[in-house]
């Protein structure tokens, strides 16, 4: 690769001596990790119920002959 291109790497690119410097950022991810899961299971657990509403609601119009 051109020295370039491993000088702009190497901008982001940090890999500490000290390994120890990877357990804040491993508990940050970690956090934001079981959120995210918690987040989504949130959404899908509420869609399950406004499906089960749209459901109910699309039924009672069709008994109603209001849609076909």
């Amino acid at each position: 690769m051109p020295q370039s291109v491993l000088f702009i790497m190497g901008l982001f690119l940090y890999f500490p001596e000290d390994k120890r410097e990877y357990i804040p950022a491993g508990l940050t991810m970690a956090i934001f990790l079981i959120f995210a899961i918690l987040a989504m299971r949130f959404i899908i657990l509420y869609n399950r119920k406004e499906v089960q509403k749209a459901k109910e609601l699309e039924e009672q119009l069709r008994k109603k002959k209001i849609i076909d």
